[in-house]
């Protein structure tokens, strides 16, 4: 492993602007961004351990594992290797009414830099709060390298910009080098309408299937008047200048890969590498969005791999081939005909474009893996035991995440 990131900002950072040089900033309190403290929690280290462990509560005790640590602002404790870092892990659009946690997303950290999947609703908040590599109060992310996008379904980039608007003020003008950001791009058709005689049309309709840099510029020119207040007014480094964004082309595909429900077999294809990871991606079934990824990161220490959104497929299996970890979405199939008994479509889309829980062991064993860690749940709320059978068929390590675990690539 190779030096830290630079701790020299290219324009002012959120300290001298707004508390000047000589500012106590331990002492600010961080409550957590997930879930309700209890009065008596004051300290950053109270509020982030209190409410991760008020969640980890409603969690069977054999599905969680006794290394798991939970992040918070400052914690020395946390393991020096690769380690992942759940900052949400509710899946899907909207609010479960049961459930405190948050959006999608997950940090991966090696060697003092952070790589970040997904970017769903308040995971900026929540990467501040984790605190990935124990920066200074508002330079948390000095060392983000990368953000790796799975599909751009709006539960898992809903704060896609938030996190760099806001980062702006936590140290991501530190940077040593453009952030990398690498994610779907864009598609040629449009999705294939449930009704197909009652179908609306295309919202857009210029570009109605915008990928990644599409996206990206879009938000960036909806932001400009802030941007440019911030840019002119606050003397910020020119924001978009920090980000390298590029989509990500999926070898051999052609445009009939956009209506397939199954994705044809492939081999892994390389879409990052530096000197702290190798980052490979593989297309899965999240039909009927296309591009749908999921994401392996191997490192000196080991490998993990993010799922991202998908049904059973074997591509999954050849990308987590006896990889250390592999953290993976889940789905109660009870709450699919409970809450949608009336909503065929929802229904069937839901069964083939996610995992039940019930067929997620297997796939686990078959890949080879050390350690099968369920998030992007659905649904988020009590009882949690409706994920235990994701365990059947499982043989390694077995843990259901909540918000800020602490996940080492390797178990100590």
């Amino acid at each position: 492993m190779t030096s830290q990131p630079s701790s020299n900002p290219t324009g002012p950072s959120r300290r001298s602007l707004l508390l000047g040089g000589g500012a106590a900033l331990g002492a600010l309190p961080l409550l957590s961004a997930c879930a309700e403290p209890t009065q008596a929690e004051t300290s950053s280290t109270a509020s982030a351990t209190a409410t991760s462990s008020e969640s980890a509560a409603k969690i069977p005790q054999d599905a969680r594992l006794p290394w798991v640590q939970t992040a918070h602002h400052q914690n020395d404790t946390r393991p020096n290797g690769t380690h992942l870092i759940t900052l949400g892990v509710s899946g899907g659009p909207g609010w479960y009414p049961a459930s405190e946690h948050c959006g999608i997303g997950t940090a991966i950290v090696v060697g003092g830099r952070t790589y970040l999947v997904d970017a769903g609703d308040r995971v900026p908040e929540q990467y501040m709060r984790a605190n990935p590599n124990q920066q200074e109060t508002f330079e948390e992310f000095s060392s983000l390298a990368g953000v790796f996008l799975t599909h751009l379904h709006s539960d898992h980039t809903i704060d896609y910009f938030k996190l760099f608007n806001y980062a702006w003020w936590h140290g991501i003008g530190q940077v040593q080098e453009p952030i990398t950001v690498r994610g779907p791009g864009r598609r040629e058709t449009l999705t294939r309408a449930l009704d197909q005689e009652h179908a609306p049309g295309p919202f857009n309709p210029d570009n109605p299937m915008p990928g990644t840099v599409d996206m990206t510029d879009a938000l960036f020119a909806g932001y400009a008047t802030d941007i440019n207040d911030r840019q002119r007014d606050n003397g910020l480094p020119v924001l978009r200048d920090l980000l390298d964004v590029q989509d990500i082309v999926i070898p051999g595909a052609t445009t009939q890969w956009e209506s397939m429900e199954q994705m044809p077999s492939m081999d892994p294809f390389t879409v990052h590498e530096d000197d702290r990871v190798k980052v490979t991606a593989i297309a899965v079934n999240h039909f009927p969005i296309y591009p749908a990824l999921a994401f392996r990161f191997d490192t000196d220490d080991g490998s993990i791999v993010v799922s991202g959104d998908t049904g059973p497929t074997p591509n999954l299996i050849t990308l987590a081939q006896d990889a250390d970890v592999l953290v993976h979405e889940v789905i109660d199939e009870t709450y699919i005909d409970t809450v949608f008994a009336d909503q065929e479509g929802i229904a069937q889309h839901l069964r083939k474009a996610h995992t039940p829980a019930t067929q997620l062991g297997p796939i686990a064993e078959e890949a080879g893996v050390s350690t099968l860690v369920l998030h992007h749940l659905v649904p988020s709320e009590p009882p949690m035991e409706r994920f235990m059978a994701a365990r059947d068929g499982f043989s390694g390590n077995f843990h259901i995440a909540t918000e800020l675990d602490v996940i080492p690539v390797r178990q100590p």
